[in-house]
C-alpha cells in the first residue's frame, strides 16, 4: 500500500542543521497524513511532528517547535524534516509515518505505516 524509505540522518554539530527525507511509494500519497517520530536509546518512541494531506497544517512536539520544520511534496511523493539548532538530546533514531484518512483526531494517535528508521547524532 505504502512504503516509507528515510534519508538525511548523520553525524552533525550541536547548533547545527539536517534535512530528514522521506520518500514513500504508493498512490494516493496525497490520501495520508505524514509524521515525524524519533526514539533515543532506553527511551519510549516519542512524536516529532505531523502534516495534513495537503500540507496545510501541521502540528509538532513542543521540544521541538521554533526549530524543526515539517513540510511536503506530494508531485514528489516526499515529506521532509528540517532540523535546526540540533542539540546532543536530540539524537535519536527518526522514523517517519504514514496515517491513511480520516484520522480520528490531530495530530493522529496511531499510525498505519512506518519507514525503516535514520540515525541522527548530535555531537556537543
Amino acid at each position: 500500500q505504502v512504503q516509507l524509505v528515510e534519508s538525511g540522518g548523520g553525524l552533525v554539530q550541536a547548533g547545527g542543521s539536517l534535512r530528514l527525507s522521506c520518500a514513500a511509494s504508493g498512490h494516493p500519497f496525497r490520501s495520508y497524513v505524514m509524521g515525524w517520530f524519533r526514539q533515543a536509546p532506553g527511551k519510549e518512541r516519542e512524536f516529532v511532528a505531523a502534516i495534513s494531506t495537503s500540507g496545510g497544517s501541521t502540528n509538532y512536539a513542543d521540544s521541538v517547535k521554533g526549530r524543526f520544520t515539517i513540510s511536503r511534496d506530494n508531485a514528489k511523493n516526499t515529506v521532509y524534516l528540517q532540523m535546526n539548532s540540533l542539540k546532543p538530546e536530540n539524537t535519536a533514531v527518526y522514523y517517519c509515518a504514514a496515517k491513511a484518512i480520516p484520522v480520528g483526531s490531530w495530530p493522529p494517535p496511531d499510525w498505519d505505516y512506518w519507514g525503516q528508521g535514520t540515525q541522527v547524532t548530535v555531537s556537543s
